[in-house]
């Protein structure tokens, strides 16, 4: 579907985005990104317009997003849904697994690969391999055979990274439970992300009459696609225009 013929509707649609590699460029290092300048006032806009109507849905915990995006304090699902700020902005955590038999796991090839980085969350431990994309299938092998031996965990692979993740929590578990609320509650779901850690949030919304927008290539479910984050802000621009316009 072509998403230039699609009009955004802030009064019925209920917006949701991933963070990295959608707002935001992705970076070397999780904690080099560096957020357009116009972003914060672009997501206040979109918050004000859609009545609240927008979350950030990320595999980054809550508290890390809430850096890069002050001083706004948007609801928010971190570490693939195993934390959720609400509308209301009362924190929900479902039971994190322990980390520390996967970090066990993989110190060692770590410890062997200075351009490996290990990125423990709460019930997530990220292993990042950007700096060494040579070991990637080293990476892979590694963290698959960490989560086969501890229980508790999915094994997701992402942008020049393989994390594990809490296996209770996903992408569209978490959509869902916002859609269950006010002011998300009788709109239509529209969720935009990058990756194969959004695939379960696209398969959610697409199933529940709402549409999915992958950024870059690669294969998706996503019945939707933008070239990159800068293409995304110049969409949300473009539907705030035509919103005004309206007025």
């Amino acid at each position: 579907m072509s998403l230039q013929t699609h009009e955004y509707d802030f009064a019925a649609d209920a917006l949701f985005l991933d963070f990295d590699g959608t707002l935001v460029n992705l970076a070397p290092e999780p904690g080099s990104v560096v957020p357009a300048p116009d972003l914060i006032d672009l997501l206040q806009r979109l918050q004000e317009l859609s009545n609240g109507a927008l979350a950030v849905v990320s595999g980054r915990p809550v508290e890390q997003l809430d850096h890069y995006l002050a001083p706004l304090r948007l609801p928010a699902a971190g570490v693939h849904g195993l934390e959720r700020r609400d509308a209301t902005g009362r924190l929900i955590q479902l039971p994190a697994p322990d980390t520390a038999r996967l970090m066990e796991r993989l110190a060692t090839l770590v410890a062997r690969h200075p351009g490996l980085m290990l990125e423990p969350k709460r019930g997530a431990l990220a292993l990042h391999y950007r700096k060494a994309p040579h070991l990637e299938q080293a990476c892979i092998e590694a963290m698959n055979h960490a989560v086969s031996r501890v229980r508790g965990f999915t094994f997701l692979r992402g942008k020049m990274v393989v994390e594990a993740k809490a296996a209770l929590a996903d992408k569209g578990e978490a959509i869902a439970s916002f859609m269950r609320e006010a002011p998300f509650a009788g709109r239509r779901p529209v969720f935009v992300g990058d990756d194969v850690t959004d695939e379960a949030g696209f398969d959610w919304v697409q199933s529940h009459e709402g549409f999915a927008i992958k950024i870059g290539e690669g294969p998706s479910k996503a019945n939707m696609r933008l070239d990159n984050p800068a293409a995304l802000h110049q969409w949300l621009e473009q539907a705030l225009n035509a919103s005004d316009r309206r007025l």
